[in-house]
């Protein structure tokens, strides 16, 4: 499902026009996004949470060049669902 089509979906169950909701939308991602670079984790209720996962300092390497480098310690956002949602996903 793409972003337009969660809008119109949204937009028919509530009777909200679809501009405003895919501005809500938006706005919500923003949100979402800001608060993970901050690094503020985002609960939702009966939905999940966006967090942060922190990886660590590994090397690797380039086996074209048989290099070793290092990849410095990073932090990439994640979602963790909640047990309902995940149960009712399982199903």
């Amino acid at each position: 499902m793409t972003k337009q089509e969660l809008s119109k979906e949204i937009a028919g169950k509530t009777g909200v026009d679809q501009p405003t909701v895919l501005a809500c939308i938006e706005g919500m991602m923003a949100t979402i996004k800001e608060s993970l670079v901050n690094e503020e984790p985002v609960y939702l209720r009966g939905f999940g949470s966006f967090i942060l996962k922190k990886r660590a300092e590994k090397t690797a390497r380039n086996i074209s060049k048989n290099t070793t480098l290092v990849i410095p310690a990073h932090n990439i956002p994640a979602f963790k669902p909640c047990k309902d949602f995940l149960a009712q996903v399982k199903k």
